[in-house]
């Protein structure tokens, strides 16, 4: 078998990668492993940036649990593009630098896709959560950077109990979000729709979860019509239908109509173990992309 980067000659079929040190179990990694080497494919697992591992070693690298990347996100994109030149990367290097910085909520507003309204405070900059709250006309808000994994520094205020010195902390150090906080979250939940090799295969609902605490996850659950149609144009907005995997977190707003909370495009939970035709799809779309 003869393709690009001369797939076929390396000591490895699949290496899928991870961090070090996992903040929390990834229930995904294991199925996975085990799905792979029943496909017959020679896989391993190595941590993104262990100096020691020679990417080119595999023909096909793809990012699983690599939840510590927000802490050096300029280093991990440098991996992400290194690694992507010796080996096919999934999802590739461009997608990892878009979505690993949270301004691409923005940007999904400005394309007419429904998300979950959002102001870009930039590091350094002036901060008043007050005043921003009284120009949006918010009463209660999430504060969280705009890099970042799982529940980091992210955060409930209040009008009448803004936290100031925290919000101006944050800033201080990168880019931080304000957004209203989302009151559904609460009943509803949040919608994983989970999207693989382009095709969506399952819907999660998860708990609205902040820093310090636990991610709780149910489902697979129907696929609510409205939330499949956002979903599909959100990935038509970025040109994402052909990636290997993709979730979008989705809420409803005051009105019950959904908005993209979260686009996970780079090391998203896909919830393998609540839907095995997912892992199934997954490892025939590495299949398909080894030739």
């Amino acid at each position: 078998m003869e393709t690009r980067r001369g797939i076929g000659a390396r000591a490895f079929d699949v290496q899928v990668v991870t961090c070090a040190e996992l903040p929390e179990p990834d229930p995904d990694l294991a199925p996975l492993m085990a799905a792979l080497d029943a496909a017959g494919l020679r896989s391993r697992v190595v941590v993104w940036d262990d100096p020691q591992v020679d990417w080119s070693q595999a023909s096909l690298t793809v990012i699983r649990s690599t939840w510590d990347y927000h802490r050096r996100r300029e280093a991990f994109v440098a991996w992400a593009q290194a690694a992507g030149e010796l080996s096919e990367l999934h999802n590739p290097a461009a997608v990892v630098q878009w979505n690993t910085h949270k301004r691409y909520l923005l940007m999904l507003s400005l394309r007419g896709v429904a998300a979950v309204p959002t102001a870009m405070l930039e590091q350094g900059s002036p901060v008043s959560v007050a005043e921003l709250c009284a120009d949006q006309g918010w009463q209660k808000i999430v504060v969280k950077p705009a890099v970042s994994a799982g529940s980091y520094q992210t955060h409930v205020m209040e009008v009448g109990a803004l936290d100031e010195a925290l919000a101006a902390e944050l800033v201080a150090a990168e880019d931080v979000l304000v957004q209203p906080y989302i009151e559904s979250v609460d009943t509803y939940g949040e919608r994983s729709l989970i999207y693989i090799d382009g095709e969506l295969t399952h819907s999660m609902r998860k708990a609205p979860r902040f820093a310090g605490q636990d991610e709780s996850v149910s489902g697979p659950h129907p696929v609510d019509a409205a939330e499949a149609e956002l979903g599909s144009r959100a990935l038509r907005a970025i040109g994402g239908e052909g990636l290997l995997y993709a979730r979008i977190d989705l809420v409803r707003g005051g009105d019950g109509a959904p908005m993209v909370a979260e686009l996970e495009l780079v090391e998203p939970s896909l919830f393998f173990a609540m839907e095995p035709r997912a892992l199934e799809r997954y490892v025939a779309g590495i299949l398909r992309r080894l030739g």
